[in-house]
């Protein structure tokens, strides 16, 4: 079954005061959209994690970067790629949260082994939870898991469906790409 980013006239009427929103702005809301019940659903904890956490841009982004980079989701490795530039990211520490841990500065190698964690455990062990309380706090040790279960499932929507980078990623990527 296709899922192409719905727009326009096939946007659903369910959705229509999220248009404006959130959930008709990017590609990835547009193909959810096939499901508006879990659109809206999802718009509480999305403010949360995009816009509410106690972690701050650039750690967020961190979060993001790892999960997108690790889960194989070039949509939202660009995305973040531009979010991360948008929030004082330099291009040469968002390239680094792609490599090795021993590459990245140290507070990004304590985020990225969390990450990591998660996806290969699925859980925290006890030194790696340690060494992210100590750097983010206990709510940012919540807010770490929910950032990496959110992009996950963010994640599998955008493989599973081909989801395209929207345009304005595109063109800024485009111009200027990772590490120029």
């Amino acid at each position: 079954m296709s899922c192409p980013p719905l727009i326009g006239a096939d946007w659903p009427t369910e959705l229509a005061d999220m248009k404006a929103s959130f959930a008709g702005r990017l590609n990835v809301y547009r193909v959810m959209a096939h499901h508006p019940a879990l659109v809206r659903a999802w718009a509480p904890l999305r403010e949360h994690i995009v816009l509410r956490n106690s972690l701050g841009a650039q750690r967020s982004e961190v979060v993001i970067l790892r999960t997108g980079h690790r889960m194989g989701a070039e949509y939202e490795w660009a995305h973040h790629i531009s979010r991360g530039r948008a929030c004082g990211m330099a291009d040469a520490r968002i390239a680094s949260i792609a490599g090795p841990l021993d590459g990245m500065e140290p507070e990004d190698a304590v985020i990225a082994g969390a990450v990591d964690a998660l996806i290969d455990d699925h859980h925290l062990p006890e030194p790696k939870r340690a060494a992210l309380q100590a750097l983010v706090g206990v709510e940012g040790v919540f807010d770490v898991m929910a950032t990496v279960g959110f992009y996950s499932t963010l994640a599998f929507i955008v493989r599973t469906f081909d989801t395209p980078l929207d345009p304005d990623v595109a063109a800024e990527l485009a111009q200027r790409p990772l590490g120029t």
